[in-house]
């Protein structure tokens, strides 16, 4: 497997190649903001209260995880991409804390169920793709999912055009895939 610290550019355009159908990269704008936050409602618990001068911080598996994909994000070498993604995690996860302080079956059926429904919309999108997931290829495809979609976002407001121009350029313009025709 190839290493997890390659720059930002490379593991998007890896990932791109994976995403080209228009209808795939519109399910990942709804599937992977699912999984994250339900990933943020499953690591919500358990809270570690923690004293600091602006009060009571809870700390929980999921602050402890957005810390260190933040740090990854930020030293792939797009900063600006790495803040944004971190924003948009980070985001998520905030809004889906308060999840896991409720009851523990509605904390396991809420982020459980999500989960599920983030994923199949995924698949969903790899079907009109006709192409696995890349994650099934390398592992940090898990990690280049939300950014690719931050990347896609920034992209229709007009930002990071040069990216923007390299992936389509290595990966190959996007399409909609004639679903009668073999991938």
């Amino acid at each position: 497997m190839a290493s997890a610290f390659r720059p930002a550019r490379e593991l998007l355009v890896q990932y791109a190649r994976y995403h080209r159908d228009r209808r795939n990269i519109a399910t990942h704008f709804v599937g992977i903001p699912l999984i994250v936050f339900a990933v943020g409602v499953l690591l919500a618990r358990p809270a570690l209260d923690v004293a600091t001068p602006a009060g009571v911080l809870a700390l929980t598996p999921a602050a402890l995880l957005w810390a260190v994909t933040t740090l990854w994000y930020l030293t792939r070498g797009e900063f600006w991409l790495g803040v944004a993604v971190s924003v948009v995690n980070g985001t998520l996860v905030a809004l889906a804390a308060p999840l896991g302080t409720g009851g523990l079956t509605a904390w396991f059926v809420v982020g459980s169920g999500l989960f599920l429904l983030g994923w199949l919309v995924q698949f969903l999108g790899h079907y009109y793709e006709g192409r696995k997931p890349a994650f099934t290829d390398d592992l940090i495809g898990l990690l280049v999912g939300p950014q690719f979609v931050t990347a896609e976002a920034l992209f229709s407001l007009g930002l990071l055009r040069g990216l923007r121009d390299e992936i389509a350029q290595r990966a190959g313009p996007t399409h909609v895939r004639d679903l009668a025709l073999p991938a």
